[in-house]
Parts: structure tokens; sequence; C-alpha cells
């Protein structure tokens, strides 16, 4: 199994725990990371862009001359969309850009992403991660100490102090395990998991 060392907040190791290879130690299949970014993606789209068609913008449907003998063409309405004021043909109306995944699709697109991470050593394991106030200031400190530009902080569950310590801080964002995802992985170049984090990561891909 894959073997990664765990730090304390100092960034001393304090100890080691194997991975599990089938998550953290698989293939990176980029396709699959493909997917389901853009399914992260459509999914967030509102699909709220709306055009008025004919039907639905002002002005009534009578003939606006005679059909014949006026030298012009034959006019049914002012409203078609070929008349200033007219309706917009083709236009936009409201849709969803939602589409459908596998869960099986989107369980080994996360493994993918997690294995980037390791293979490309860009993965750290804290033993915990604890604040004592809310301090922007120091968890930037606690970043800093690691060398890292560009990081996602994966912990194990709700924990205020953190996530409003993280919160203003400029490529660094905190998540919890049951909300890690592809997205955020990928647009971190690091990832820093708390060992409980792990271990709820685990358990919930083993199923």
């Amino acid at each position: 199994m894959a073997t990664v060392q765990i730090f304390d907040q100092d960034k001393n190791q304090v100890g080691e725990r194997e991975l599990a290879d089938n998550i953290f130690n698989t293939e990176v299949k980029k396709y699959l990371l493909h997917d389901m970014v853009r399914y992260q993606l459509a999914a967030r789209r509102r699909g709220t862009a709306a055009t008025k068609n004919r039907s639905a913008v002002a002005g009534g449907s009578k003939k606006p001359y005679r059909q014949k003998g006026t030298g012009n063409a034959r006019q049914g309405t002012i409203r078609a969309p070929h008349f200033v004021g007219g309706g917009a043909a083709f236009g936009p109306s409201p849709r969803s850009y939602s589409f459908k995944l596998n869960r099986k699709v989107k369980k080994a697109a996360l493994c993918s992403a997690l294995s980037a991470r390791f293979q490309a050593e860009k993965l750290i394991v804290l033993k915990d991660l604890v604040m004592d106030e809310i301090s922007s200031k120091s968890f930037d400190q606690f970043v800093k100490r690691f060398d890292l530009e560009g990081v996602l902080v994966v912990i194990e569950h709700a924990d205020p102090k953190v996530e409003l310590s993280a919160r203003n801080l400029k490529n660094v964002k905190v998540v919890r395990s049951e909300g890690v995802n592809v997205y955020d992985i990928l647009k971190h170049p690091n990832l820093i998991l708390t060992d409980a984090a792990v271990n709820e990561i685990e358990g919930a891909l083993e199923k």
C-alpha cells in the first residue's frame, strides 16, 4: 500500500500511515477528470438567459397593410423577427445545463484526482488541524510553514474557527470531507488532508 508521512501543524513528522491504493494510488484517468469537471461546472450554470420571441414582444398581430397592390413584400405582422422591435428568432430560453454521470464514474474521477496529487507528491497528511481562535494571520503562517501556494485543505467535520480563518486567504480553500470534489482538487495545486479526513474519504469511497 502507498505510504505517506504524517505531520503536525508545525511541520514536524509525527508518524506514517498507509493509504488505500485503490483510492490514492490508482491510475489517473484524465478523461474522467474532464467529464467530472464539465459535470460540476454545468450544474453551477443558472441557465436563466432568455429573449422575447414574436409571441412575447409588445404589439398586436394585425396585418400591417393589405396583401396586394402596395408594391411591398407580403407581411403578416410587424412583430416578425425581421422587423425592428420584433421578436428574436431562435433566441435562448431558460434551461438546465446539467447532465447525468453514473455514480461509479464520479467515484473513479475522485479517486483519479486524489491519486494525481499523491503521485505528484503534492499531498500532505496532518495529524489534526486546530485553531485556538479565528485568525487569518495564523492560518496563513501555517500554510507558509509548508511552503505551499494554492492549497485545498480537507477537514473531517465542521470547524468554524478553521473555516473562517481561511476564508479571506488567496488561493486557499477549506472543505469538509463530505464535500471534497474533483474541481476543487484540480483547481488547487496542493492538497492537505487531516488524518481523520483520510479515514472519512476512504470509508466513503470503499463502499
